[in-house]
């Protein structure tokens, strides 16, 4: 005990300073290289690539072979005597990367294999121990760096070889014996260390298998301060630490990571104010998997990556190399094609900013100063692409890779661009040089807790700086509406709807939402002679579960009485527990509560669903609004934690008002 409380004590003191000594204005300088780069490569390479995703007969397997097949361990370290990629060729690598129009690399430096790719003095697991015996970092990033590119290092946390490692994988038998996760932590700095000493100035680190519940917040932030001690321009994702939110890949202030990291998903709508970089494979697997021709498209490629830019993002592609050190001749073809797009149209990606539209009917859209550029993926059967609710004078229109400038036409708040013949490219791009920065005429976005309410709800009306008029009658909008100048209050049921003016002439569609004054749900009307007790009955259920279970056919293996909504063992897995009792609340109101959960987890007032937040996933927040008499009402929490990092917690409050946990004395059981 005495040791654990040294090391925590030195990796919190080892937590402070980094962060706090870097103001915005030079955080923003540091990352300034990655958001004007906006395009990536990723590398997964490693010894499973010499199994080419196959095991006892199955091959529908990538990088996570040793644990999705379960391999021994003693078996897979074999793996490595056959890894000799005498075909690798660095500097073909970084070329096809620099060619496809590529900023920066990403490789595999240690997957959670625990298998080193470069030259480690702290493993023999390493590209030393194999009949190659030549460190691929070393010669990449040298052949990177002579392309122009930034070179750049993922690193697992995780790590399935190392006997310091904890926790074993479920299904091996290997004994724990004398395993000690601090001393693993002390390793994996080293190799860390390693990678920020002896390869040059690195762009970013981006580390992965972070959700098991032996790695913590000190661990992560120590971790991330020592990447930037050693490179203190370094960049450093967001997994270095414990706040991801699942796939989503966004954490909670509080962590430590320097951009958030979506996996295989694209935010809906972007992320403003958030650096953020999605990762993606070309086909089904990360790692190399022979029998896997599910390649997306080249033209489906590049619209992803078009709709990532316009949203803000980084788009980060993935190759999985083939064990004799070549990439698949399906990747090298498609970044060859990336390419051709990009050297025509890269400037439409390159140092961008995100759309200025919301939305666009036919592709996508990013801005550079006093430009705009559309990314056509629906060419107009019409020849005429209609630019909907640009505010600005249009000085010039080109297709980019044409000399030819394009006719521009107003018509009313928007532009009529005619285009040529269709071009055959995949993916056109127009850009279109404005008088000034863009303006928009967007209609105004209402913002509400809920459209359910007991006495007022609060309306909230943005359209980026332009007027904005409503009205609760459910008649459009003139200038003789009310003007929006602050929160509305809705007292009764009603239409609102808003429209967005520019020097006093409507230039939007008109935004509309219906509201509803609706009764309280009644309070609970007790029995004479029945007593509460503060707290509420929990049910603890044993067993290993993806989803929330129908536990009314289980039998659970204790029940507790406690005091509020809280974990019941922060450190245990594969285990359920169903919290019942009364809910007390002071107001007939509308009610927001916020359910936040890792992993899944649902509230029900009165028997009626309010927020699900089920489904295997990191600690993440879900809400849902419930109209409440003054008085008791049934709560049921029901939550599972199956593997990784276990979280709960419940919050209320009047919606619209802030939201404060669950007193204990607001939980009333029998």
């Amino acid at each position: 005990m005495i040791r654990f409380l040294i090391v925590t004590m030195a990796l919190m003191l080892s937590c402070l300073g980094v962060e706090a000594q870097e103001t915005p204005a030079q955080k923003a300088k540091r990352m300034q290289w990655w958001k004007d780069a906006r395009f990536g490569m990723f590398i997964h390479w490693g010894t499973y690539s010499v199994l080419e995703g196959a095991w006892n007969g199955q091959d529908r397997y990538g990088e996570w072979i040793r644990d999705s097949a379960r391999i021994p361990i003693d078996d897979y370290n074999k793996v490595k005597d056959k890894f000799n990629p005498v075909k690798f060729n660095a500097k073909d690598w970084a070329h096809m990367a620099k060619e496809a129009g590529m900023r920066y690399v990403v490789i595999t430096s240690k997957h959670h294999e625990g298998f080193a790719m470069f030259d480690s003095k702290y493993s023999d697991y390493d590209i030393m121990a194999t009949p190659f015996k030549r460190d691929i970092l070393k010669e990449l990033s040298n052949a990177v760096r002579a392309e122009g590119l930034q070179m750049c290092w993922y690193h697992s946390i995780m790590d399935w070889h190392n006997p310091d490692y904890l926790p074993r994988r479920p299904w091996e038998n290997r004994p724990v014996g004398d395993a000690d996760m601090d001393r693993y932590v002390k390793f994996l700095r080293n190799q860390v260390t390693e990678l920020l000493t002896n390869y040059g100035p690195i762009g970013l680190m981006w580390f992965d298998g972070e959700w098991e519940s032996t790695w913590n917040h000190a661990y992560g932030q120590a971790l991330y301060n020592l990447c930037r001690k050693l490179q203190p321009n370094v960049i450093v994702n967001n997994r270095v630490d414990v706040g991801r939110g699942g796939m989503g890949g966004l954490s909670d202030a509080g962590f430590a990571g320097d951009y958030g990291t979506p996996e295989q998903e694209v935010p809906a709508t972007g992320i403003p104010g958030v650096d953020w970089e999605t990762c993606m494979t070309m086909n089904d697997n990360w790692g190399y998997n022979r029998v896997d021709k599910n390649y997306k498209s080249t033209t489906q490629l590049i619209q992803l990556l078009c709709d990532i830019v316009s949203k803000g993002g980084n788009y980060l592609l993935n190759i999985g190399p083939q064990p004799n050190g070549e990439f698949p001749p399906e990747s090298v073809q498609r970044l060859k094609e990336i390419g051709d797009w990009m050297a025509v149209n890269g400037e439409s990606i390159y140092g961008t900013s995100p759309s200025s539209f919301k939305s666009l009917p036919w592709g996508r859209s990013t801005t550079k100063g006093n430009r705009i550029y559309l990314q056509i993926f629906d060419w107009p059967a019409s020849g005429e692409l209609v630019v909907p609710g640009l505010g600005n004078s249009v000085k010039k229109v080109k297709l980019l890779g044409s000399r030819q400038s394009l006719r521009a036409k107003r018509a009313g708040p928007d532009w009529v661009l005619t285009l040529p013949k269709p071009v055959g490219k995949r993916v056109p791009v127009v850009r279109i040089d404005l008088a000034g920065a863009p303006i928009i005429y967007d209609a105004p976005q209402l913002k509400y807790v809920a459209d359910k309410f007991v006495s007022v709800a609060k309306v909230s009306m943005d359209a980026k700086n332009l007027d904005v008029h409503y009205t609760l009658d459910g008649k459009t909008p003139t200038t003789k509406s009310p003007k929006y100048t602050g929160p509305v209050t809705v007292k009764s049921s009603c239409l609102v709807k808003a429209r967005s003016f520019h020097k006093g002439k409507p230039v939007s569609a008109v935004s509309m939402a219906s509201f509803s004054k609706v009764d309280p749900w009644p309070m609970i009307q007790l029995r004479p002679g029945v007593k509460l007790t503060p707290g509420v009955t929990a049910k603890v259920y044993d067993g290993a579960v993806d989803a929330l279970p129908m536990f009314e056919a289980l039998r659970p293996e204790s029940t507790q009485n406690i005091e509020s909504i809280r974990l019941i063992d922060a450190k245990r897995e594969n285990y359920s527990v169903v919290y019942s009792g009364y809910l007390e609340v002071t107001l007939d109101e509308a009610y927001e509560f916020a359910l936040q959960s890792d992993d899944g987890s649902r509230l029900w007032i009165d028997g009626q669903l309010v927020v699900d937040n089920d489904g295997l996933h990191s600690s993440q927040v879900k809400t849902g609004v419930a109209p409440l008499a003054k008085g008791l009402h049934h709560l049921r929490v029901e939550w599972f934690n199956k593997s990784g990092g276990a979280d709960l917690a419940l919050r209320l409050g009047v919606a619209g008002r802030q939201l404060q946990p669950v007193a204990g004395s607001a939980l009333f059981r029998r």
